[in-house]
Parts: C-alpha cells; sequence; structure tokens
C-alpha cells in the first residue's frame, strides 16, 4: 500500500480539525501516533494493512 502525500494531507487536516474545534489535546495525538508506530511492529500490522487498503479501495471506487 502506497501512501500518497494528499492521503497524508487529509489525514493531517482531520487531526487539526480535531485539535482545532473537538477539543483533541497534543497528547492525544502523540499518544495516538506512538500506539501507531507499536501497533506497526506486531504480528497483525499486514492485517491492518489489508484492511485498510480494502477500505481504501472500496472508498474510490465508489
Amino acid at each position: 500500500m502506497t501512501v500518497t502525500v494528499p492521503l497524508v494531507l487529509v489525514f493531517g487536516a482531520l487531526v487539526f480539525i480535531a485539535w482545532r474545534y473537538l477539543g483533541l489535546r497534543w497528547w492525544h495525538a502523540l499518544i495516538t501516533l506512538l500506539f501507531g508506530f507499536l501497533l506497526a511492529a506486531t504480528t497483525l500490522a499486514p492485517d491492518i494493512r489489508a484492511i485498510m487498503r480494502a477500505a481504501l479501495s472500496w472508498l474510490t471506487s465508489h
């Protein structure tokens, strides 16, 4: 799965909106980021990538 710059920008915009308007604290974002890095090192990482790939292909096909 290739993560493109526009996809990263969309997620960045969502985080900014959540931080600005929904009360997301900076430490919430930091914990989530660290959890993502730790999760990528587990044996579930290939399954998570497959689910994300399927979800992205479903979203882009509609």
